[in-house]
Formats: C-alpha cells, sequence, structure tokens
C-alpha cells in the first residue's frame, strides 16, 4: 500500500544566480526536480556534489529534469557571500539555477534548510512532478543510485491536469535550458 507523500517545502530564496526570474517548486511541476544544497567551503560539495549536479543536468532532459542547487550557510557566513559565491559559480562554471538560502531571522540555520531539516551539506532533493517530496539525502550519494531514482521518477506518468496547455499568449519555448529557468 503507497502512502501519501508529503508537498516539498517551498524554496526560501534570498537570491537567485543563473537564472532571469526567481524559481518556485510550483512552477516547475510536471518535472523532476533534483535540488542540490551545497557550501562552497564544503569539501564533499566541491568534489563530489556540484560535479554530480553538473552531469545530472548534461545527462537528463530538461523538459523532463530539472537541475537547481542551493547555497546554504550555516557556518563561516562572513566569508561565503553573494560576491564570493559568485565568483565560485564563474570558476567552476555552474551553469543551472543557483539560490541563495534566506539567511534565519536569529542568524540560525537558514530558512529553507530549516524547512527541510537537513542535517548539513551536501544534501541532495528529489521533488516528482506532482511536487511530492520523494527523497532527502544527506551526504553522498552514489551517482548510479541517484541516476536509477531520477528516471524511475522521470519514467512515472504526468499527471494530465499538470500538462500546460499552450494559449495564445504563452511563450512556446521551454522555461528551463543550460542558461536558467525562467517563469
Amino acid at each position: 500500500m503507497a502512502w501519501p507523500r508529503p508537498e516539498a517545502p517551498e524554496l526560501q530564496v534570498a537570491r537567485w544566480l543563473n537564472t532571469e526570474a526567481p524559481i518556485t517548486l510550483a512552477s516547475l511541476r510536471g518535472r523532476v526536480v533534483v535540488l542540490h544544497a551545497f557550501q562552497m567551503l564544503c569539501p564533499a560539495c566541491v568534489s563530489h556534489g556540484l560535479p554530480q549536479a553538473k552531469k545530472t543536468r548534461q545527462l537528463f532532459a530538461a523538459k523532463d529534469v530539472v537541475v537547481i542547487a542551493l547555497h546554504t550557510v550555516f557556518e563561516h557566513r562572513d566569508v561565503m557571500t553573494p560576491a564570493a559565491l559568485e565568483a565560485f559559480v564563474g570558476e567552476y562554471r555552474l551553469g543551472f539555477p543557483i539560490g541563495i538560502d534566506a539567511p534565519s531571522p536569529d542568524g540560525g540555520i537558514p530558512a529553507t534548510m530549516r524547512a527541510y531539516q537537513w542535517q548539513g551539506t551536501p544534501s541532495t532533493v528529489l521533488v516528482d512532478r506532482q511536487g511530492r517530496l520523494r527523497l532527502s539525502h544527506f551526504g553522498l550519494i552514489d551517482d548510479m543510485s541517484l541516476g536509477a531514482a531520477i528516471g524511475q521518477l522521470a519514467a512515472e506518468d504526468v499527471p494530465a491536469h499538470l500538462i500546460a496547455q499552450p494559449s495564445d499568449d504563452a511563450p512556446q519555448s521551454d522555461p528551463c535550458d543550460d542558461n536558467g529557468c525562467r517563469t
């Protein structure tokens, strides 16, 4: 018996990089979302998590799978600034959308990190086509295991109500491509 799966908490982002407009999980319904939470000073994020996000973006069709990252800073806040992140993103040639997790009002755990109850970084989240949380994993995850999980979610049927019907005034192009996501 399948149990009801919770809806993924909406991202709470202070600023976006690599996208023309803010992104919401609701705007990505109909596609599988792969969310990589990282810190630029996290060795496992730099050596494994972010390269894995880049590979995932290259291997899956953008019409089915969207890769986004979230820079969630819970330590060393004074050095992991938005300006430092912009330089980091350029150096590592990260082309997918990257959000900066909204800070906590009390200076503690950032907003999205708290909502997802992450233990740290790297963390990987999979959201299915209907916006339901299907995986929240702390630490390194094997490429093959992640690929199999994404493939399984991508193979699930898309509910008819999530398939956008084009209108005369709607843009005809895919809102997400290698240059980011647009609303």
